[in-house]
């Protein structure tokens, strides 16, 4: 059985979401309204900070960046359990699956290190204000996106590689909704101590780095704060860094706690539903984060309404 080729498994089927079938017409319904939420939100995000003059800054070039990396890392996942929810035989292609897990790794990455200079920008902004724009400039907001861009490939790349020299020549269903690699290192009939290795070494640059960087940036923004503990400074601090706190939170939140925290009673419905939290519902609640709380982004939208009637002086 070790011998057999990996690609003599043409397909996968995914075991799909824990629903009694009576339910699923109704939770079709809510996650296609989720999608389209997250595909409009983010897109409305994206034209307003490229038609906006007055959004042309590193704080909204990095928040377009991350809507993007939002809308496409909802589009991995979404589409196909959408699919499977109507189809008799939720299958995915043998080539289809290492796709979708390197897209959804990519994007999933992409997500936490635009967090990381999101946050770095929002120490600048807040503990060296006067000397922001010559330590933020465009030439550095370009570099740290271009630098995610490609550490984030080459981490999918190599687990999708790693991925794709296994066998597979046992049972083909995958006991979830897209195609997990912790998923599919369980269905491996060779030995994956060198995957396993590579996600224990990658996996604390990709994840636990990141989060400590911000950790350590909202650190050196309360000490500045408390330097100077004025209710007006308080104020501004938090308007300018409480969106980013709250997505920093859902996103970190649900990884840690399924990821880097496992506990041994972790059942698949637990585990299906906190990847929902952070495939589906965050990507979703992002734009409504940075938009209800943001009075830049309310009056972007509101001049961009205003040129396109008439009336509007």
């Amino acid at each position: 059985m070790k011998g057999r080729n990996q690609t003599l498994l043409s397909e996968f089927l995914l075991q799909g979401l824990p629903i009694q079938p009576q339910h699923q017409h109704l939770f079709y319904a809510l996650f296609l309204a989720m999608y389209l939420t997250t595909i409009l939100g983010n897109l409305l995000i994206i034209i307003l900070v490229r038609l906006d003059s007055h959004l042309h800054t590193p704080m909204y070039s990095f928040l377009s960046n991350l809507s993007f990396s939002d809308l496409c890392f909802s589009s991995v996942t979404m589409p196909k359990l959408l699919k499977n929810m109507q189809s008799q035989v939720p299958s995915i292609p043998y080539a289809g699956c290492l796709a979708q897990m390197y897209f959804f790794l990519l994007f999933g990455d992409l997500e936490s290190f635009l967090l990381v200079a999101m946050a770095y920008d929002r120490y600048v902004a807040i503990c060296f204000p006067l000397h922001y724009s010559s330590i933020i400039s465009p030439k550095l907001c370009v570099c740290l996106v271009m630098l995610s861009w490609a550490l984030t490939t080459f981490h999918a790349l190599l687990h999708t590689l790693l991925m794709a020299r296994l066998s597979f020549c046992g049972d083909s269903v995958i006991p979830h909704f897209f195609c997990d690699m912790s998923a599919l290192l369980k269905l491996a009939c060779s030995d994956t101590s060198i995957n396993e290795l590579v996600i224990l070494v990658t996996g604390g640059i990709i994840l636990v780095i990141p989060f400590l960087l911000i950790i350590v940036s909202y650190a050196k923004i309360v000490s500045s704060i408390l330097k100077v503990p004025s209710a007006r400074h308080i104020r501004k601090a938090f308007s300018t860094c409480g969106s980013h706190l709250s997505v920093v939170s859902l996103f970190y939140g649900t990884i840690i706690g399924l990821y880097l925290c496992p506990s041994a009673n972790n059942s698949t419905v637990k585990e299906t539903v906190m990847a929902l939290m952070y495939t589906v519902v965050t990507p979703m609640l992002n734009p409504f984060i940075y938009s209800l709380r943001n009075r830049d982004m309310k009056g972007a939208l509101g001049r961009i309404i205003c040129n396109k009637i008439s009336f509007c002086p």
